[in-house]
């Protein structure tokens, strides 16, 4: 015989399995009498759950949807299928919806049995992503950290910056990020008694998960995709890059992403933008790209910039001339 609580998840999970179930069918089931299975199903109601009740020769029990989405069961199978559907969102395969995927990801991976873990694993490294762009992050590893965060626990693990060089890091993780197709792991170093941010992809170690620590304020009021967002944008490229664009503020931010610097208006027509001024050449990128008239104010490296890439366009068409020519 059942126990009530065990009754209660077995007549969830059959309750779910299909559209209707006739009364006396699901009674028999569960092997109680159908005045138990009428007991059962207001106590499943007064938890939130939706089930519709009708009468008559094809009467019986429904699940409906509710305004709220209460707990489901899911069998091993389905458990697998959502985890490995989760992993795929989780690695940038939909875009959009990374975020919330980690989060998800984790609180069903906290619950799943190490039998279903083990075969989830091997799906994982059976699977394949196709025209992956960007790093790749494993999602066990995204789950650690996002844990991590979830619990406020400190986290200790080797790192490699821009130019390779190692460090070793012991931080309070605040929150994981997706952005610009890279994760990013957004933490107060203790070492450096600053918010810090790091490509989750330049992790050279297996993060150890360490004691509790104490919350504090989150950068940017709280908005780790601004704070992330700003890092990438004015972070550690030497001197400040500042541009007057002759385009009012909106048509810029319709034709640059976010990330590639920080706008302010100057006037109706004109806006100022302010970014770090990437050795990769980034700046010089999206001046040609707006396809705008601007000014560059500084500093003298963006100049010198300005000036190699202008060259190296006028040599293209000056070779393309003499192909016409010829």
């Amino acid at each position: 015989m059942l126990t009530t609580s065990a009754r209660l998840l077995r007549l969830l999970a059959l309750l779910q399995s299909r559209p209707h179930w006739p009364g006396n069918t699901l009674a028999t089931d569960i092997g109680v009498h159908p005045r138990t299975l009428r007991r059962d199903i207001e106590r499943l109601r007064e938890l939130g759950y939706p089930i519709q009740a009708s009468s008559g020769v094809a009467g019986g029990y429904a699940f409906r949807a509710g305004r709220a989405l209460p707990p489901l069961l899911l069998d091993d199978e389905e458990a697998l299928a959502a985890a490995l559907a989760l992993r795929m969102a989780v690695s940038g395969t939909i875009s959009g919806i990374e975020q919330t995927a980690i989060t998800a990801l984790v609180k069903m991976e906290q619950v799943m049995p190490a039998r279903l873990r083990r075969r989830l694993d091997a799906l994982r490294t059976a699977i394949l992503p196709i025209d992956q762009s960007g790093p790749l992050v494993d999602a066990r590893l995204l789950a650690t950290l996002a844990g991590a965060c979830r619990d406020q626990l400190q986290l200790r693990f080797d790192y490699a910056d821009r130019q390779g060089q190692p460090s070793h890091r012991q931080v309070e993780p605040q929150g994981v990020v997706h952005a610009e197709k890279r994760w990013y792991l957004v933490a107060w170093d203790t070492t450096r008694s600053d918010w810090r941010t790091f490509r989750i992809d330049r992790m050279t170690s297996t993060p150890e998960v360490g004691v509790h620590f104490r919350p504090r304020p989150s950068p940017a009021n709280g908005d780790l995709r601004a704070f992330v967002s700003q890092s990438l944008t004015m972070g550690p490229h030497g001197d400040e890059a500042r541009i007057v664009l002759h385009a009012p503020i909106e048509t810029v931010r319709e034709r640059m992403p976010g990330s590639a610097g920080v706008l302010e208006a100057l006037d109706a027509q004109r806006c100022l933008l302010r970014c770090g001024a990437h050795p990769q050449g980034a700046v010089v990128y999206w001046l040609l790209a707006l396809e705008l008239e601007f000014e560059v104010l500084g500093p003298p490296a963006l100049h010198l910039m300005m000036r190699d890439a202008g060259a190296r366009v006028a040599r293209s068409l000056a070779r393309a001339s003499a192909v016409v020519a010829d």
